[in-house]
């Protein structure tokens, strides 16, 4: 079964057979002790840092359809180095592009990605009012924002809804989390820890839906809620306002109540805050096992992964512009 790798260390990446090799450096340029990974066990990399790499290894990540996100050391999300296109389709490529540029079919989408982000923040909300949280007055909001979903006229006039929704959404967590104060949304950089964590795990959910849409013959650039742009895969930041809710903020909440990361796992830096590589470790621990969680899908009627539900929003998606079947944004049942 095919594994993804997190390196959290600025290292050199070099290729020794089928057998990838990693060497991590410290902050004074030491060599720490090598790691194999053996290349038929690798699906894709998370890169935290400088890599050390050329253009041979490329050639071979590519060759075994091994993609490999990178982060800078300020935790952002820098780009990704993606496998040639193997599963190619001229027809859903065409009709991709063709309700994106029809205003009513691209506004349709739309509805439905902030649709079912907002009803899984909505599920997230309730989950933690009955726990005794009493997160009423922010229920009672934002399902009074999401009504006008439905009645909006344009893309522009969607990403407002959004944007009250979510400025509603966390004032809550202030509520939600037992010991941290997220105080106001700030990212880029974030000022302090809790922002620090959405802004790390919004990037890691964004990687997750960028290779989900890459396992299928949808183009990634080609967007229906977040606007095309250049050098960006708009795509995935459209599918993952569905799964932030469930991914990221799900774990954060547990992680913090849990005190599985604490005030000591971030580095706070003037005008910014950074989780430290101890912080990241737990983080991606905790990620990558609610990815591998399974559920009883209702409509397929077996167990599948959270990591496979975002590839089912993708064929979900391309049946909709194939004109198979209308696209329902996934919506958490539990």
């Amino acid at each position: 079964m095919k594994k993804t790798y997190y390196l959290m260390n600025p290292g050199r990446l070099s290729r020794t057979d089928n057998t990838l090799k990693f060497v991590p450096t410290d902050e004074e340029g030491l060599e720490g002790q090598a790691r194999y990974l053996p290349v038929e066990a690798v699906e894709e990399l998370y890169v935290f840092g400088a890599l050390d790499a050329n253009s041979s290894l490329y050639n071979f990540l590519g060759k075994n359809e091994i993609s490999v996100h990178f982060y800078d050391y300020y935790e952002n999300y820098t780009g990704s180095f993606m496998p040639r296109d193997q599963l190619l389709s001229g027809k859903l490529l065409i009709n991709q592009v063709k309700f994106q540029l029809n205003k009513t079919k691209r506004l349709e989408i739309a509805k439905s990605f902030i649709e079912g982000a907002s009803y899984n923040i909505v599920k997230n909300l309730k989950y933690y009012d009955n726990r005794g949280k009493d997160l009423q007055t922010q229920i009672t909001i934002i399902q009074e924002y999401s009504n006008s979903i439905a009645t909006s006229k344009t893309v522009e006039a969607l990403m407002g809804i959004e944007g009250n929704i979510r400025s509603k959404y966390y004032e809550a967590f202030n509520l939600i989390i037992n010991d941290l104060d997220m105080g106001g949304r700030s990212k880029q950089p974030p000022l302090n820890e809790v922002n620090a964590l959405i802004s790390f795990g919004n990037m890691m959910c964004y990687s997750q839906c960028l290779r989900a849409i890459q396992q299928t013959q949808l183009n990634p650039t080609i967007s229906y809620l977040h606007s095309p742009g250049e050098r960006r895969y708009s795509l995935a930041l459209d599918l993952a306002e569905i799964f932030k809710p469930i991914l990221v903020d799900r774990l954060i909440f547990s992680l913090l109540n849990r005190r599985e990361i604490k005030p000591d796992d971030f580095d706070l830096k003037i005008n910014k805050v950074l989780l430290k590589e101890k912080g990241k470790k737990t983080f991606v621990t905790g990620f990558e096992n609610k990815l591998s969680e399974t559920i009883q899908h209702r409509k397929l009627g077996k167990s599948v992964s959270y990591r496979y539900l975002i590839r089912l929003e993708c064929y979900k998606l391309i049946k909709h512009l194939m004109e198979i079947e209308e696209y329902k944004p996934f919506k958490m049942w539990w």
